[in-house]
């Protein structure tokens, strides 16, 4: 079994409603459990228009035996059903899941890049990923920890459900 971690976020169509859904359907992969969810949290839409609603980000930690190439396909297919569409890059989005880290393997093809490249300085991925595995470590990057320390993130708020 290999351990992932994967963020999750929405900003249309309840998005509350689709991350909470987003977790069932993580553990509803073939060969595949979710161990840990984090809270929800609120943030200001980053990179995108500046009219487009906030969003619900979270991250969970699963097991699984798939091969990140087919975990990653397993997430388009769960973004597929909840009707995420792709008009333009950084557009509002009903269901985003993101595969962060898989183990500690370091892998960069066209389809994929683990770990994540920009998650180590996106507060809406470090806040909920700290709450879940504070001392995991990001290659090239540092212990979740210290990204937190070094950052500014006052415009995130953890929900209380």
């Amino acid at each position: 079994m290999r351990l992932a971690f994967i963020a999750l976020g929405s900003n249309l169509a309840n998005p509350v409603e689709q991350v909470q859904s987003a977790f069932a359907e993580l553990d509803q992969i073939p060969d595949t459990h979710v161990l840990k969810k984090s809270s929800l949290y609120q943030t200001a839409p980053i990179d995108c228009r500046t009219d487009a609603p906030d969003f619900i980000n979270a991250v969970a930690e699963v097991e699984t035996k798939l091969s990140a190439p087919a975990l990653l396909q397993a997430l388009h297919a769960i973004e597929a059903k909840a009707g995420r569409e792709r008009p333009y890059v950084n557009a509002p989005r009903v269901l985003d899941c993101d595969l962060l880290l898989y183990d500690d393997i370091i892998l960069n093809t066209d389809e994929l890049t683990v770990p994540h490249p920009r998650m180590h300085t996106r507060g809406f991925v470090l806040l909920p990923l700290a709450e879940i595995a504070p001392d995991i470590m990001i290659p090239k990057h540092g212990r979740i920890s210290q990204l937190i320390a070094t950052g500014q993130y006052t415009d995130i708020k953890k929900l209380s459900l």
